[in-house]
């Protein structure tokens, strides 16, 4: 299994598990999604060198993300 690496937006540092890896990344977020999409290569690809990780950027959210008032 790989693991995506988030940049930017509100999931930003994050790491979620990635079953199959795409170009594209949709992950929710509060009451709406948000897009993440892939750039360069695969990283510790090898046996030994731990799980494999791919990085997602930040594009868009696809409704207005409103911090909450709490």
């Amino acid at each position: 299994m790989a693991l995506a690496r988030l940049h930017g937006g509100p999931l930003d540092g994050q790491i979620i598990p990635l079953g199959d890896a795409d170009d594209k990344l949709i992950v929710p977020y509060s009451e709406t999604q948000v897009v993440y999409n892939r750039r360069g290569d695969a990283q510790n690809t090898g046996d030994t060198d731990g799980p494999t990780e791919i990085d997602y950027w930040y594009d868009e959210a696809l409704e207005e993300i409103n911090p909450s008032d709490d």
